[in-house]
């Protein structure tokens, strides 16, 4: 008996993520995060982002947890990672993520 798992939901994350576009990351997230055990975000298009975008994931991850759900973060642009680097968060505190961009 072959049990089918279903994929993992996924959002794309949007290339603006600063402060001037977050509303719309914002309103994507809720959306996506609505009755979702699993959600991946992919973040290979964000090619703005501060210290908002890193607020945002950072209550994503919190909220999901809360709710026992579970979010990770794949194809992690270099700008959203820098963005990351920059805040000082801890790994930890990220979502999980899978990294395809160059680094680490």
């Amino acid at each position: 008996m072959d049990i089918e798992h279903a994929p993992t939901p996924s959002l794309r994350l949007p290339a603006d993520c600063s402060i001037g576009g977050i509303r719309i990351a914002y309103d994507l997230l809720c959306k996506a995060l609505a009755g979702q055990q699993r959600l991946e975000l992919d973040c290979s298009a964000v090619e703005k982002a501060d210290v908002t975008s890193v607020q945002l994931l950072l209550s994503t991850a919190k909220t999901a947890r809360h709710l026992g759900n579970r979010v990770s973060l794949t194809a992690v642009s270099d700008v959203l990672r820098s963005a990351i680097k920059r805040a000082g968060v801890a790994k930890r505190a990220m979502p999980d993520c899978q990294s395809t961009s160059n680094g680490e």
